[in-house]
Formats: C-alpha cells, sequence, structure tokens
C-alpha cells in the first residue's frame, strides 16, 4: 500500500530522491554555495609505522660486554627522545618535512610510570569537533619500548602517501636535531647517541571502500525518512479532506 501511495505521489517521491541523492553527495563533499564548489571529505584513514633503535657508535645492544646500567640508560634515552618529538621546534620541522600545515599535527609523546599522560600541548588538546573530522588529522604516536631502548613510531593520515611521509619525518627531524645537537656540544664519539630507523615506513589504508558505504548508508537512510515523511503527509491531507466532506455531509442532512 505505501508502494502504491508513492507511486501515486510521483512527484512527491521525485523529491524524495533528489534529497537523497543530495545527502549521498554531501556525505562524500562539503558543499559551498557562495561561491558553488564541492570540497571532497577526508573519510578514508591510513596508517604507518617504523621502529628507531637507540645505540651507541659502538652498538651497546649487540656488544655483550655492556653492562646492565648503560642499557637502562639507553632505555631512558629513548624515553627522552621520544618526548623531544612532541617538542614545539620539532613538530614544525616534521610538518615541514611531511608537507603537513603544523597547526593539524599532533604528536602523543611516550608514556611512562613517570608520565602517564599525553605532554600538553600535542595530542592532548581535544574538542567535541574533532569527532566529526578525526579521520582528516595527522596524528604521530611515539612509543617507548619497555625492555629495549626502541621508539615505535606510528602515523596516521588521510593518505597512505602522507601517513609514510609522516612516520618517515619523524624519524629524519630526530636524527637531523639530535646530530645537529651532538655537533654543536662536541659530544665525544664513545658517548654520541646513533639512531638506526629499521626500514622505512610504507603507508596502508585501512578502511578502505569506506566513501561509497557512506554515500549508500546517507542515500538509503534519507530516502526512507523522506518516502516516510511523504506518505504521513499525504495520510494526513487524505484524513483532512474526509473530515471535511463529512462535515459538509452532516450539514446538508441538518
Amino acid at each position: 500500500m505505501r508502494m502504491r501511495t508513492l507511486w501515486q505521489l510521483r512527484a512527491g517521491t521525485a523529491v524524495c530522491l533528489a534529497l537523497a541523492l543530495l545527502a549521498a553527495v554531501w556525505s562524500l563533499n562539503s558543499i559551498s554555495f557562495v561561491p558553488p564548489k564541492l570540497t571532497p571529505r577526508a573519510l578514508e584513514m591510513a596508517t604507518a609505522s617504523t621502529q628507531v633503535v637507540v645505540d651507541t657508535p659502538r652498538s651497546a645492544i649487540l656488544d655483550l660486554r655492556q653492562d646492565t646500567f648503560s642499557f637502562e640508560g639507553l632505555r631512558n634515552r629513548a624515553v627522552l627522545l621520544g618526548n623531544l618529538v612532541a617538542s614545539g621546534p620539532l613538530r614544525e620541522e616534521i610538518a615541514r618535512r611531511a608537507d603537513v600545515p603544523v597547526e593539524v599535527l599532533q604528536v602523543a609523546a611516550p608514556r611512562t610510570p613517570d608520565q602517564p599522560r599525553a605532554v600538553a600541548g600535542t595530542s592532548a588538546d581535544r574538542h567535541t569537533t574533532d569527532i566529526l573530522r578525526s579521520n582528516d588529522q595527522y596524528r604521530l604516536n611515539i612509543q617507548a619500548n619497555p625492555t629495549v631502548p626502541v621508539l615505535d613510531v606510528n602515523a596516521q593520515a588521510p593518505t597512505a602517501k602522507s601517513a609514510a611521509a609522516l612516520a618517515n619525518a619523524a624519524v629524519d627531524a630526530l636524527t637531523r636535531r639530535i646530530d645537529a645537537l651532538q655537533l654543536s656540544e662536541q659530544t665525544p664519539d664513545k658517548d654520541r647517541i646513533n639512531l638506526i630507523q629499521l626500514g622505512r615506513a610504507s603507508g596502508t589504508v585501512i578502511n578502505g571502500g569506506v566513501k561509497w558505504q557512506a554515500a549508500i548508508l546517507a542515500f538509503l537512510v534519507t530516502l526512507a525518512l523522506a518516502c516516510a515523511t511523504l506518505v504521513f503527509l499525504s495520510r494526513l491531507r487524505e484524513g483532512w479532506r474526509i473530515a471535511a466532506l463529512s462535515e459538509r455531509a452532516a450539514g446538508r442532512t441538518g
């Protein structure tokens, strides 16, 4: 019966289809009327990861003659270097290398028992509007391995290419900054820190096909709501018409 009603109201059904198509387009693009343009939404999410070993030029990790204190010192330095990535100057260099606006780059530094929360000013600054643009963000999550002096660098970005570029930029910027500091401080070779990246990062899209899913869902939901509203208004109008006819008939017989 509902399908018959919709067929009889072909003009209204056409409007429902148009609204559903508009909702599908809106789910994929931001619509601007002045000036008229469509800006694609960032619905896909990509990640990339790499690891960095914090070592000495003589490789304290491979040298079994090194005592436990030196190994513990390397782990502490790894945590320190991970927090350095979240600092303002290094964030700016990472953003420049990855071709990302520095104001949208969020960095989460390593968390330890002494530092259980993220450093203020990085990814700790949250707003309710972040839910609407959770995929259109650039994030770096630096984790320090609790057993070995290794930093895990995890990046999130809208595309696989940008995620890989962000992860590699973090390693490159940190390496350059450490080398520059050791050179300026004239640190002896035996006391220098050597950062070894275990392979360059490569990005992967983790929610492929999400654009079509969002468009189809928006189309079906909008079409169902619009058609239900159309049928309701049609029945309401028909009820008013029948009530008006009944009142006229009662007036004539009276």
